[in-house]
């Protein structure tokens, strides 16, 4: 287990510093990487591939204030996840990234390290929860 944490600082560590030299937080790379397409660099749901969906993307940056104030650590977390129901999200047109984080674990772990893949998925989703926090708009 000690190992797997420090597996993970260190991994989380190095793809930190990758994204600070591009000017980039992990949740902000994670972000561009998964979401941008569709939602739009900046979360207002235009992204390029937005057109070629059946229904309109939600404002990323308005989900604190849809919220009453309070940012849906959990509801986005499943959504995003792909775990939940998609109720108000719409669709399951949407990818469900964990499922997609799980298979890429395997493939990003291949040393010879017991890590859990669970937590890899979770640190990649709440980095981009975190992204997602710090664009809200008042």
């Amino acid at each position: 287990m000690k190992t797997a944490v420090l597996f993970l600082a260190v991994a989380m560590g190095l793809v930190a510093n990758n994204a600070r030299s591009a000017e980039k937080t992990f949740g902000e790379y994670e972000y561009m990487n998964a979401c941008a397409q569709c939602h739009g660099p900046e979360g207002k749901g235009n992204g390029p591939m937005a057109g070629f969906l059946s229904g309109s993307l939600p404002d990323l940056t308005l989900l604190q204030k849809n919220n009453g104030g309070v940012f849906p650590v959990t509801r986005v977390y499943e959504v995003i996840d792909g775990e939940g129901s998609m109720g108000p999200h719409g669709t399951r047109e949407m990818p469900a990234w964990g499922n997609r984080f799980r298979r890429r674990a395997g493939d990003q772990m291949s040393f010879d390290l017991a890590v859990n893949p669970e937590s890899f998925v979770r640190v990649r989703i709440l980095a981009l929860i975190e992204h997602l926090a710090s664009i809200q708009e008042d």
